[in-house]
Protein backbone atom coordinates (compact mmCIF):
# COMPACT_ATOMS: atom_id res chain seq x y z
CA UNK A 1 0.00 0.00 0.00
CA UNK A 2 2.49 2.28 0.95
CA UNK A 3 6.66 1.51 2.05
CA UNK A 4 9.57 3.50 2.25
CA UNK A 5 12.75 2.58 2.64
CA UNK A 6 15.55 4.40 3.96
CA UNK A 7 14.31 7.32 2.24
CA UNK A 8 16.49 10.46 2.66
CA UNK A 9 16.49 14.10 2.07
CA UNK A 10 18.93 16.44 3.15
CA UNK A 11 18.45 20.52 3.80
CA UNK A 12 21.55 22.31 5.39
CA UNK A 13 20.19 22.23 8.78
CA UNK A 14 17.95 19.05 8.96
CA UNK A 15 18.52 15.50 6.96
CA UNK A 16 15.85 12.80 7.02
CA UNK A 17 16.61 9.25 7.35
CA UNK A 18 12.83 7.65 7.21
CA UNK A 19 11.75 3.94 6.90
CA UNK A 20 7.96 2.69 7.59
CA UNK A 21 4.84 1.34 5.78
CA UNK A 22 1.21 1.26 5.86
CA UNK A 23 -0.06 -1.84 4.91
CA UNK A 24 -3.64 -2.54 3.07
CA UNK A 25 -6.86 -1.96 6.05
CA UNK A 26 -4.66 -0.73 8.63
CA UNK A 27 -4.59 2.27 10.12
CA UNK A 28 -0.81 3.77 11.26
CA UNK A 29 0.06 6.74 13.01
CA UNK A 30 3.27 9.28 12.69
CA UNK A 31 3.76 11.27 15.65
CA UNK A 32 6.79 13.28 16.59
CA UNK A 33 7.02 17.07 17.75
CA UNK A 34 7.45 20.06 15.18
CA UNK A 35 10.07 19.62 12.88
CA UNK A 36 10.72 16.69 13.61
CA UNK A 37 10.19 15.26 9.75
CA UNK A 38 6.68 14.65 9.78
CA UNK A 39 5.92 17.13 6.51
CA UNK A 40 9.04 16.29 4.94
CA UNK A 41 7.93 12.63 4.68
CA UNK A 42 4.39 13.42 3.58
CA UNK A 43 5.96 15.84 0.95
CA UNK A 44 8.17 12.90 -0.24
CA UNK A 45 5.28 10.28 -0.15
CA UNK A 46 3.43 12.79 -2.32
CA UNK A 47 6.41 13.15 -4.47
CA UNK A 48 6.08 17.46 -3.78
CA UNK A 49 9.58 17.37 -2.89
CA UNK A 50 12.49 15.04 -4.40
CA UNK A 51 14.59 12.95 -2.37
CA UNK A 52 18.31 12.31 -1.99
CA UNK A 53 18.00 8.77 -1.97
CA UNK A 54 16.40 5.25 -0.73
CA UNK A 55 12.87 4.17 -2.24
CA UNK A 56 9.07 5.12 -1.88
CA UNK A 57 6.55 3.17 -3.06
CA UNK A 58 2.76 4.09 -3.47
CA UNK A 59 -0.09 1.75 -4.33
CA UNK A 60 2.79 -1.08 -5.46
CA UNK A 61 4.58 1.94 -7.64
CA UNK A 62 7.44 4.76 -7.52
CA UNK A 63 5.25 8.50 -7.11
CA UNK A 64 6.99 9.91 -9.95
CA UNK A 65 5.28 7.12 -12.31
CA UNK A 66 1.87 7.41 -10.79
CA UNK A 67 -0.67 7.90 -13.06
CA UNK A 68 -4.13 10.05 -12.89
CA UNK A 69 -5.86 6.98 -12.60
CA UNK A 70 -3.58 5.82 -9.93
CA UNK A 71 -4.00 9.48 -7.67
CA UNK A 72 -7.31 8.89 -8.00
CA UNK A 73 -7.27 5.97 -5.50
CA UNK A 74 -5.67 8.43 -3.48
CA UNK A 75 -7.26 10.99 -0.80
CA UNK A 76 -4.66 13.65 1.26
CA UNK A 77 -5.85 16.44 3.63
CA UNK A 78 -3.06 18.43 4.64
CA UNK A 79 -2.84 20.95 6.55
CA UNK A 80 -1.98 24.08 4.10
CA UNK A 81 -4.07 22.64 1.88
CA UNK A 82 -7.55 24.06 1.22
CA UNK A 83 -9.71 25.12 -1.42
CA UNK A 84 -10.98 29.13 -3.13
CA UNK A 85 -12.15 30.83 -0.41
CA UNK A 86 -15.04 32.18 -3.00
CA UNK A 87 -16.11 28.63 -3.93
CA UNK A 88 -19.35 26.94 -2.30
CA UNK A 89 -19.71 23.40 -1.48
CA UNK A 90 -21.60 23.01 -4.42
CA UNK A 91 -19.07 24.87 -6.76
CA UNK A 92 -16.25 22.05 -5.07
CA UNK A 93 -18.42 19.37 -5.73
CA UNK A 94 -18.59 20.33 -9.60
CA UNK A 95 -14.78 20.42 -9.62
CA UNK A 96 -14.44 17.02 -8.32
CA UNK A 97 -17.33 15.77 -10.65
CA UNK A 98 -14.75 16.56 -13.23
CA UNK A 99 -11.42 15.61 -11.68
CA UNK A 100 -12.62 11.60 -10.58
CA UNK A 101 -14.59 9.14 -12.56
CA UNK A 102 -15.82 7.32 -9.27
CA UNK A 103 -16.72 10.55 -7.64
CA UNK A 104 -20.14 10.44 -6.41
CA UNK A 105 -21.83 14.10 -6.32
CA UNK A 106 -25.23 13.14 -4.47
CA UNK A 107 -23.24 11.11 -1.74
CA UNK A 108 -20.33 13.88 -1.32
CA UNK A 109 -23.48 16.70 -0.78
CA UNK A 110 -25.49 14.80 1.14
CA UNK A 111 -22.54 13.69 3.71
CA UNK A 112 -22.09 17.79 3.67
CA UNK A 113 -25.46 18.95 4.85
CA UNK A 114 -25.55 15.59 7.23
CA UNK A 115 -22.23 17.46 8.75
CA UNK A 116 -23.93 20.62 8.55
CA UNK A 117 -21.62 22.09 6.07
CA UNK A 118 -24.16 24.74 3.63
CA UNK A 119 -23.90 23.73 0.27
CA UNK A 120 -24.09 27.49 -1.34
CA UNK A 121 -22.25 29.67 1.49
CA UNK A 122 -18.69 30.93 0.43
CA UNK A 123 -16.07 28.72 1.95
CA UNK A 124 -15.00 32.06 3.50
CA UNK A 125 -17.53 32.31 5.51
CA UNK A 126 -16.95 28.89 7.13
CA UNK A 127 -15.45 27.98 10.76
CA UNK A 128 -12.08 26.20 11.25
CA UNK A 129 -13.71 23.14 11.98
CA UNK A 130 -16.22 23.28 8.66
CA UNK A 131 -13.02 24.00 6.62
CA UNK A 132 -11.48 20.54 8.22
CA UNK A 133 -14.41 18.57 7.17
CA UNK A 134 -15.08 19.58 3.94
CA UNK A 135 -11.11 19.03 3.12
CA UNK A 136 -12.04 15.48 4.90
CA UNK A 137 -15.44 14.78 2.63
CA UNK A 138 -13.36 15.47 -0.56
CA UNK A 139 -10.40 13.37 0.25
CA UNK A 140 -13.16 10.38 0.82
CA UNK A 141 -15.24 10.90 -1.84
CA UNK A 142 -13.51 8.75 -4.65
CA UNK A 143 -13.21 5.80 -3.42
CA UNK A 144 -9.83 5.88 -2.40
CA UNK A 145 -7.70 2.63 -1.57
CA UNK A 146 -4.66 5.06 0.52
CA UNK A 147 -5.78 7.56 2.78
CA UNK A 148 -3.31 10.39 4.01
CA UNK A 149 -4.05 12.34 6.69
CA UNK A 150 -1.72 15.13 7.95
CA UNK A 151 -3.32 16.82 11.44
CA UNK A 152 -6.84 16.53 10.25
CA UNK A 153 -7.78 17.61 13.76
CA UNK A 154 -5.49 20.41 14.14
CA UNK A 155 -7.29 23.90 15.56
CA UNK A 156 -10.03 22.05 15.98
CA UNK A 157 -12.23 22.89 18.82
CA UNK A 158 -13.66 19.51 20.91
CA UNK A 159 -16.76 19.37 19.44
CA UNK A 160 -15.27 19.73 16.04
CA UNK A 161 -12.56 17.19 16.93
CA UNK A 162 -15.41 14.57 17.30
CA UNK A 163 -17.37 15.40 14.66
CA UNK A 164 -13.91 14.51 12.86
CA UNK A 165 -13.77 11.52 14.09
CA UNK A 166 -17.15 10.41 14.19
CA UNK A 167 -16.34 10.83 10.29
CA UNK A 168 -12.78 8.93 10.21
CA UNK A 169 -15.32 5.99 12.08
CA UNK A 170 -17.77 6.07 10.00
CA UNK A 171 -14.92 5.89 6.82
CA UNK A 172 -13.51 3.15 8.14
CA UNK A 173 -16.38 0.51 8.33
CA UNK A 174 -17.31 1.35 5.14
CA UNK A 175 -13.74 1.45 3.71
CA UNK A 176 -12.22 -1.64 5.50
CA UNK A 177 -9.10 -2.62 3.38
CA UNK A 178 -8.19 1.27 2.83
CA UNK A 179 -4.52 1.59 4.00
CA UNK A 180 -4.30 4.24 6.60
CA UNK A 181 -1.63 7.18 7.41
CA UNK A 182 -2.44 9.46 10.01
CA UNK A 183 -0.33 11.98 11.60
CA UNK A 184 -1.95 14.00 14.73
CA UNK A 185 -0.73 16.01 18.34
CA UNK A 186 -3.47 14.78 19.87
CA UNK A 187 -2.34 11.08 21.41
CA UNK A 188 -6.49 10.05 21.88
CA UNK A 189 -6.68 10.67 18.41
CA UNK A 190 -4.48 7.78 17.51
CA UNK A 191 -5.15 5.55 20.14
CA UNK A 192 -8.50 5.31 19.23
CA UNK A 193 -7.57 4.59 15.46
CA UNK A 194 -4.20 3.35 15.02
CA UNK A 195 -3.62 -0.37 13.95
CA UNK A 196 -0.03 0.81 14.87
CA UNK A 197 2.44 3.88 15.37
CA UNK A 198 5.61 5.13 13.73
CA UNK A 199 7.36 7.72 16.10
CA UNK A 200 9.82 10.13 14.24
CA UNK A 201 12.71 12.38 15.92
CA UNK A 202 14.99 14.46 14.35
CA UNK A 203 14.46 12.91 10.57
CA UNK A 204 15.06 9.41 12.42
CA UNK A 205 12.23 6.64 13.22
CA UNK A 206 12.77 5.99 16.96
CA UNK A 207 9.93 4.01 17.78
CA UNK A 208 7.56 1.75 15.44
CA UNK A 209 5.14 -0.56 17.74
CA UNK A 210 1.51 -1.96 17.51
CA UNK A 211 -0.53 0.60 19.55
CA UNK A 212 -2.40 -3.03 21.65
CA UNK A 213 1.53 -3.33 22.39
CA UNK A 214 1.74 0.41 23.35
CA UNK A 215 -0.58 0.93 26.00
CA UNK A 216 -0.23 -2.43 27.19
CA UNK A 217 3.12 -3.69 27.94
CA UNK A 218 4.76 0.33 28.22
CA UNK A 219 5.26 2.48 31.22
CA UNK A 220 6.95 4.77 33.18
CA UNK A 221 8.70 3.73 36.58
CA UNK A 222 9.18 6.46 38.91
CA UNK A 223 12.41 5.81 41.25
CA UNK A 224 14.38 7.44 43.83
CA UNK A 225 18.89 7.70 43.40
CA UNK A 226 19.28 4.30 45.63
CA UNK A 227 16.48 2.74 44.07
CA UNK A 228 17.74 3.61 40.83
CA UNK A 229 20.93 2.55 41.75
CA UNK A 230 19.61 -1.36 42.69
CA UNK A 231 17.25 -1.64 39.73
CA UNK A 232 17.29 -4.19 37.02
CA UNK A 233 17.78 -1.92 33.84
CA UNK A 234 17.55 -5.12 31.37
CA UNK A 235 14.47 -3.37 29.93
CA UNK A 236 14.59 0.12 30.04
CA UNK A 237 14.41 2.56 27.00
CA UNK A 238 15.44 5.90 28.06
CA UNK A 239 16.37 7.61 31.29
CA UNK A 240 15.13 11.38 31.96
CA UNK A 241 16.62 12.76 35.88
CA UNK A 242 13.94 14.66 37.52
CA UNK A 243 14.19 16.45 41.61
CA UNK A 244 12.71 13.00 43.09
CA UNK A 245 14.98 10.94 41.37
CA UNK A 246 14.05 9.47 37.93
CA UNK A 247 12.00 8.32 35.10
CA UNK A 248 12.19 5.71 33.31
CA UNK A 249 11.02 4.28 30.02
CA UNK A 250 10.38 0.39 29.73
CA UNK A 251 8.24 -1.44 27.54
CA UNK A 252 8.39 -4.40 29.97
CA UNK A 253 5.96 -2.88 32.53
CA UNK A 254 4.65 -6.52 34.56
CA UNK A 255 8.38 -7.22 34.46
CA UNK A 256 8.76 -4.08 36.66
CA UNK A 257 5.50 -4.69 38.55
CA UNK A 258 6.18 -8.80 39.41
CA UNK A 259 10.15 -8.07 40.20
CA UNK A 260 10.14 -4.72 41.94
CA UNK A 261 6.85 -4.18 43.97
CA UNK A 262 8.77 -1.60 45.98
CA UNK A 263 8.78 1.34 42.64
CA UNK A 264 5.91 3.47 41.03
CA UNK A 265 5.15 1.87 37.95
CA UNK A 266 2.66 3.80 35.71
CA UNK A 267 0.74 2.69 32.59
CA UNK A 268 2.37 4.14 29.59
CA UNK A 269 0.57 6.02 27.19
CA UNK A 270 1.51 7.86 23.88
CA UNK A 271 2.69 11.24 25.29
CA UNK A 272 4.26 8.87 27.84
CA UNK A 273 6.16 7.87 25.07
CA UNK A 274 6.78 10.81 23.19
CA UNK A 275 8.27 12.94 26.05
CA UNK A 276 10.41 9.99 27.21
CA UNK A 277 11.93 8.94 23.91
CA UNK A 278 12.70 13.04 23.11
CA UNK A 279 13.96 14.34 26.64
CA UNK A 280 15.79 10.99 28.24
CA UNK A 281 18.62 9.69 27.47
CA UNK A 282 18.96 6.41 25.73
CA UNK A 283 20.19 3.11 27.74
Amino acid sequence: MLKLEKVKKNYPTFSLDCSMEVKPGSVTGFIGQNGSGKTTTFKAILNLIAIDGGRIQVLGKDPKKLLAKDREEMGVVLADSGFSEFLSVRDVAGILSRMYRTFDRKIFLDRCEKFQLPLDKKIKTFSTGMCAKLKFLVAVSHQVKLLILDEPTAGLDVTAREEMLDMLQEYLEQQPECGILISSHISQDLEKFCDDIYMIHEGRIVLHEETDVLLDRYGVLKVGREQYDCLDQRYVLRVRREGFGYSLLTDQRQFYLDHHPDITVEKGNIDDVILMMIKGEKR
